[in-house]
């Protein structure tokens, strides 16, 4: 199991969309998630938290974006206050002003896929 405990930020139970993906390929591999999105549900056992309420959360080393720019700027400041040790930009999701963010506070700027990480052994 690895210790790089990955918030997945657009969770859904879509099993259309990419972040359920990313979900299912975490569950499989068991390593450690948690969803965060704006939609109530489940995916793979585990509570989609609510966004919009920015709830504490600790120990997160990884946080994989599947919201695009337009819909990420009132949750940076939430995203950063965890301390992640690196963002995932997935495709789609790229944003300079983030990128530029993250880096001032040190925090590790991946843009990449997170799928592809995942199944190449990358992650």
């Amino acid at each position: 199991m690895s210790d790089k405990k990955t918030l997945i930020v657009g969770a859904t139970t879509n099993p259309s969309r990419y972040a359920y993906y990313a979900a299912s390929m975490f569950s499989e591999r068991d390593m450690e998630f948690v969803p965060i999105g704006i939609k109530k549900g489940q995916v793979f056992g585990r509570e989609i938290l609510d966004l919009k309420e920015q709830p504490p959360l600790k120990g997160i080393h990884t946080i994989t974006l599947y919201i695009g720019p337009q819909h990420q700027e009132e949750w940076i400041d939430y995203l950063l206050s965890l301390k992640p040790k690196r963002i995932i930009f997935n495709p789609g999701t790229e944003n300079p002003d983030f990128f530029r963010r993250a880096k001032d506070q040190g925090v590790e700027v991946v843009p990449a896929c997170n799928l592809v990480m995942l199944s190449t052994g990358q992650f």
